[in-house]
C-alpha cells in the first residue's frame, strides 16, 4: 500500500489512485471516502500553512486528518454524531507543530459558528443522493434523499452557506459522482455543477477520478451484462474559486454560466 513517501502532486486533470494511502490512520473503513490522495493534493495546491481548511460533511475525517499532517488548521461538520465520533477517534495522533482540529455536529445547510469570509479552503465528498444511505433514522440526511430535484435543492443551501464563510478567491473543492437508475445515467455531477455557477461561484477545474476497487464492482458487473449499460467507473473533482468583488469575470463567467 502507498505510503505518504511514495506521494506524488498530480499535474493532470486525470487522477487515478489503484492503492489508496495508508499513513496515519486513513482507512477505507466504510464504503464512499475518499483516498488520502485526494485531500493531499487539494490541500498542498489550494492551501498554505496555518489557513482554514472546512469540511461540512466530515464523514471519516480523511480532510481533517490530512489538514492536520500538513500543518492546516481546520474544521469538521456532520450530521451524523457517529461520523463526528469516528472522525475524531481519527485525529488521535500527534504532529509536531500542528493544530488540532475542531470537529462538532452539525448541519451543512446552516454553517452556524462560523464567521462570514473566514475558510480559506473547502474540500468536502457528500453523499451521491442515496446511493449509500449514511444514516436510517437523521432528519435532514441528505443521503436518504432520493429524489434528484430535492437533493440538489437541499444541497444548494449548504452552496450558499460554502460562498458565505469562503474568503474571497478561495477554492471550494467537492468530489460527486454520478448515478445510474433503471439502467439510464443520471448526470447529478452537472447538476451539481449548475448549482454552484448560479451562486456565484467560478469553475477553476475539472478533474476526473477514476474509481477503483467499489465494493458494488461485482454486482455491477452481472447486471451490465443483463441489461447492456456501462459501468460508471469516474467521478468529478470541481474545484470552484469565489471571485473577488471587484473582479471583471467577462473572460471567464462564459455567456453559457448565465443561461443556467
Amino acid at each position: 500500500m502507498p505510503d505518504i513517501e511514495d506521494f506524488r502532486l498530480e499535474e493532470t486533470t486525470v487522477w487515478s489512485f489503484p492503492e489508496r494511502g495508508t499513513w496515519y490512520t486513513h482507512r477505507a473503513i466504510f464504503p464512499g471516502n475518499f483516498a488520502p490522495q485526494v485531500a493531499r493534493n487539494v490541500i498542498l495546491r489550494y492551501s498554505r500553512e496555518g489557513e482554514v481548511v472546512l469540511d461540512p460533511m466530515v464523514g471519516g475525517g480523511t480532510t481533517l486528518i490530512e489538514a492536520k499532517i500538513l500543518k492546516r488548521r481546520s474544521i469538521g461538520r456532520d450530521i451524523n454524531p457517529r461520523m463526528v465520533q469516528l472522525t475524531l477517534q481519527n485525529l488521535n495522533f500527534s504532529v509536531e507543530d500542528a493544530y488540532e482540529p475542531i470537529v462538532t455536529p452539525g448541519d451543512v445547510r446552516h454553517l452556524e459558528g462560523i464567521e462570514t469570509e473566514s475558510i480559506d479552503l473547502i474540500l468536502t465528498h457528500p453523499p451521491y443522493m442515496n446511493a449509500i444511505p449514511y444514516s436510517r433514522d437523521i432528519p435532514g440526511d441528505l443521503s436518504r434523499l432520493g429524489s434528484l430535484i430535492e437533493f440538489c435543492d437541499e444541497l444548494e443551501k449548504g452552496i450558499r452557506e460554502f460562498y458565505r464563510v469562503l474568503k474571497e478567491n478561495a477554492h471550494c473543492a467537492i468530489l460527486i459522482g454520478d448515478l445510474r437508475k433503471a439502467q439510464h445515467f443520471v448526470p447529478l455531477s452537472h447538476w451539481v455543477l449548475q448549482k454552484f455557477l448560479r451562486n456565484g461561484f467560478v469553475l477553476r477545474e475539472d478533474i476526473i477520478k477514476v474509481q477503483h476497487n467499489c465494493r458494488s464492482t461485482p454486482r455491477w458487473k452481472k447486471a451490465i451484462q443483463k441489461y447492456n449499460f456501462l459501468m460508471i467507473m469516474h467521478e468529478h473533482l470541481f474545484v470552484f474559486r469565489k471571485p473577488r468583488r471587484d473582479e471583471n469575470l467577462s473572460k471567464i463567467r462564459y455567456s453559457m454560466y448565465m443561461e443556467l
